[in-house]
């Protein structure tokens, strides 16, 4: 075991994305860059009925490009996206998981719901026409640990193997756990990240029924406005993004320059409510001190945040109390976005996006905008780098994702320095 003074510094070399703005790190770096919006009518069924009737959905996928016929046929969407994003980012990296290194290459992934939609599929069959007619691949098609469990298979990667699922904080507490895995020794190399394919009858059934999201169904392009005062709940999405962590060493090594350095990471609950965030943001302040705590960092270091910002009405006013109680009177000098402004809200995905989001930023040097910003809450009085993009030299950044059962996660990435 490392001395705290001597961990390995653990970078970012890969990414894999697919996301409502984009299929593959440069389409979805492009949506970024552009502000491009995600969100319409929901297209994977009729969604007439429903309170909620818009998505942010990934409409041009196809697991052929990245599987054979046979394996998509018995993988769930959500898997599907994982072991998709899993390859751009080894390929992203310049990295095949050899014999050599595939017992110290690991995987966490984060998924809050899993094979919803087999599972509504199966279900229905079943009724119809008996248990019989159930699929074999019922089960490991529709449990969550596949997310991670299909990456070792189609990959190699024999090292620690994890799924969490901690709701809509799952990602970036997988991106936490692979960091710290790395830091342990348990891993060189880590594929972390996030996946989520909830966009169906009975899932998008439940959501609506808890009204939490949108019902701005005549303008689905403008109904995730994070921040905003007329927002009215958040929009879901589905995708899946997946990041190579490895040590410096390492990476450096096979001559690759990294994207970013990961330096803290911090997590926590509120201990409150099974849906609604607490009302003084303590649980989100304890997560973000932590990982500031984790970095070495004080709160005047950080440049951006990328927020949860979900578009709730709640959430956005806890956060943005929590973020003024920790940063002080630095919190009106940074940048704050919400990027479910442009995807919807990825769920299990969320955290990873966030995380990918910020590594744009120090790649790029450009901010990603919190789009469909028209008019200011006075709760919500951060510089949300409303509806374009910002040219910004960014060092430090945190990301920010909180989920059901009052879990949060962050992390802070730092542009990479030797």
């Amino acid at each position: 075991m490392w001395g705290e003074d001597m961990r390995p510094r653990v970078v970012v070399t890969g990414i894999g994305a697919v996301t409502p703005i984009g299929i593959g790190k440069e389409a979805f770096f492009e949506g970024l860059r552009t502000s491009k919006n995600g969100i319409a009518r929901v297209s994977a069924f009729e969604p007439d009925g429903y309170r909620t009737q818009m998505a942010g959905e990934v409409r041009d996928f196809a697991a052929e490009d990245f599987m054979s016929e046979r394996e998509a046929h018995r993988l769930a969407r959500f898997a599907q996206f994982s072991v998709a994003c899993a390859k751009m980012a080894l390929e992203d990296a310049g990295l095949a998981v050899s014999e050599n290194i595939r017992d110290r290459t690991g995987v966490v992934m984060g998924c809050g719901i899993g094979g919803l939609d087999v599972t509504e599929g199966q279900v229905k069959l079943m009724h119809s026409h008996g248990p019989r007619r159930i699929s074999p691949f019922f089960i490991p098609m529709m449990i969550p640990n596949m997310a991670s469990g299909q990456i070792a298979i189609f990959t190699g990667a024999r090292g620690p193997n994890l799924t969490v699922t901690t709701a809509c904080a799952a990602s970036m507490h997988a991106i936490g756990e692979a960091f710290r895995a790395i830091q342990r020794c348990d891993a060189d190399t880590m594929l972390a990240g996030g996946t989520e394919a909830s966009i169906s009858p009975a899932g998008f059934g439940g959501f609506c029924a808890l009204r939490a999201m949108s019902q701005r169904n005549d303008l689905p392009h403008a109904a995730s406005r994070p921040f905003d005062k007329g927002r009215d709940g958040f929009v879901m999405g589905e995708g899946a993004l997946v990041l190579i962590l490895e040590t410096m060493e390492h990476a450096l090594a096979r001559g690759v320059r990294p994207y970013a350095e990961i330096v803290g990471y911090g997590a926590s609950d509120d201990a409150h409510h099974i849906v609604e965030p607490d009302p003084e943001g303590k649980g989100a302040i304890l997560a973000m001190r932590r990982a500031l705590d984790d970095a070495g960092l004080s709160p005047c270091e950080v440049d951006y945040i990328n927020a949860h910002g979900t578009s709730t009405p709640m959430n956005d006013r806890c956060e943005t109390m929590a973020i003024k109680e920790v940063f002080g009177v630095h919190a009106y000098e940074l940048m704050v976005s919400s990027t479910k402004s442009m995807t919807g809200h990825l769920l299990g995905a969320a955290g990873a996006c966030g995380v990918t989001a910020c590594i744009f930023a120090h790649e790029t040097g450009i901010v990603p905008a919190t789009i469909n910003y028209e008019d200011p809450d006075p709760d919500c009085d951060l510089d949300y780098v409303p509806n374009t993009a910002r040219n910004a030299n960014i060092d430090v950044a945190m990301s920010n994702a909180f989920g059901f059962g009052g879990h949060n996660g962050v992390i802070v990435t730092r542009r990479f320095q030797e």
